[in-house]
C-alpha cells in the first residue's frame, strides 16, 4: 500500500480537539458541487447557519463521471455551480470562492497545486481558533494542503463526508474512490478528523420530490432551486427517492446530538478499498447514526428564509 511518514500524533492532544466547542465555528467547505445535486443543499444549509458557522471559503472539488469526462473539467463545472446557487443568494464570490485542483493525487510526493489549498493553508497559519475543513467530494484539495504544509494539522479539524461505515465490507463509495491516495493520507496523517460514511448513515438522508415540493417549492428563490434540480434529477434517473448525503457533515457541526459519534482507532485504507483494523493507530471520530427528520426538518426552516 502506499504510505508516507507522518510524525505519530498523541491521542491525549488529540482527543479535545474531537470534541465540538460552543459558540460560532469558522469554516471552508470543499465541494463537488455539479457531481449531483445534495452538495448544493449543503452549501445552502452552511450558509444559512449564520448563526454557528461562519463560512470562510468554498472551494471547488474536482469529480469526473457522466457529469464531467476528467477531474479538471468537474471542478470547472463545480465552480460554475457554486458562482450560480451564491448568485441566488445574492452573494459576491470574490475573496470567497476557489478554484481547487484539475487532477487527483499523481502521488504522495506531490500534493495538486490548486488556489484552494494554497487558500487552505494560508487561512489555516492564520487562524487563531480551529478552523473547521468541511469536505464533501473527493478529499484531494485537502490531502494537497496537508502535504504542502503539515503545520496545518495542528490548527485545523476536518469533517468529511467519506468512505462506508467501518464495518461495511468495502469503502467503494464516490468520494473516497475517486482519489485513493488522498483518502489514505486523510486517514494516516493524524489531523483531528471525522467520518461521516455513507453507507449505512447518510444514506438515511432520503427525501423525495413531493416532500420537497410541500416544504420548499416557491417558499424562497434558493429553495425553489433546489427543490427544482432535486426534481430534474429524480426524473432523469427515474427514483422514487434520492439522498441528500452531504448535509450530514453541516449537521454534525450545527447539532452533534443528530449524528451519533464514535472514537476509534484510525482505520487502515487498503489499496483494494476495503478497511483494516489496527489499534496501534491514532484516534478519529466516525459516525454511527443520524437523526433524519431533525435534520431535514432544521434545513426546510432556514432554505424558507
Amino acid at each position: 500500500m502506499n504510505s508516507v511518514e507522518f510524525a505519530k500524533p498523541s491521542n491525549p492532544l488529540l482527543l479535545p480537539r474531537l470534541e465540538l466547542p460552543t459558540g460560532k465555528l469558522s469554516m471552508v467547505l470543499d465541494t463537488d458541487t455539479y457531481n449531483e445535486i445534495d452538495d448544493q443543499f449543503a452549501l445552502v444549509y452552511a450558509l444559512k447557519s449564520s448563526d454557528r458557522l461562519q463560512v470562510e471559503a468554498v472551494y471547488a472539488a474536482p469529480f469526473s463521471n457522466v457529469r464531467a469526462a476528467d477531474p479538471g473539467t468537474g471542478m470547472e463545472k463545480s465552480h460554475e455551480e457554486i458562482l450560480r446557487v451564491l448568485d441566488r443568494m445574492q452573494i459576491r464570490p470574490e475573496g470567497f470562492v476557489y478554484k481547487g485542483s484539475t487532477q487527483y493525487l499523481p502521488d504522495l510526493s506531490r500534493p495538486c497545486d490548486s488556489a484552494a489549498a494554497r487558500d487552505l493553508v494560508d487561512r489555516a497559519l492564520a487562524a487563531d481558533k480551529p478552523l473547521y475543513v468541511v469536505a464533501i467530494g473527493a478529499i484531494t484539495n485537502i490531502a494537497s494542503a496537508i502535504l504542502m504544509e503539515p503545520r496545518i494539522m495542528e490548527k485545523i479539524v476536518v469533517v468529511w463526508l467519506g468512505g462506508h461505515a467501518l464495518y461495511w465490507p468495502d469503502t467503494r463509495e464516490f468520494n473516497l474512490k475517486q482519489d485513493i491516495l488522498a483518502a489514505q493520507v486523510l486517514f494516516d496523517c493524524g489531523v483531528p478528523f471525522v467520518q461521516i460514511p455513507c453507507m449505512n448513515v447518510a444514506s438515511h438522508l432520503t427525501t423525495t420530490v413531493h416532500e420537497l415540493k410541500f416544504h420548499m417549492e416557491g417558499k424562497s428563490a434558493i429553495a425553489t432551486y433546489l427543490y427544482e434540480i432535486f426534481r430534474d434529477y429524480v426524473a432523469e434517473h427515474q427514483k422514487l427517492s434520492k439522498e441528500i448525503w452531504d448535509i450530514s457533515a453541516i449537521a454534525y457541526l450545527l447539532h452533534p446530538d443528530w449524528v451519533t459519534t464514535h472514537i476509534v482507532h484510525s482505520p487502515v485504507l487498503n489499496d483494494s478499498l476495503t478497511w483494516s483494523v489496527d489499534t496501534g493507530r491514532h484516534f478519529i471520530k466516525t459516525a454511527v447514526a443520524i437523526n433524519r427528520d431533525a435534520i431535514f426538518q432544521d434545513l426546510f426552516g432556514k432554505c424558507r428564509q
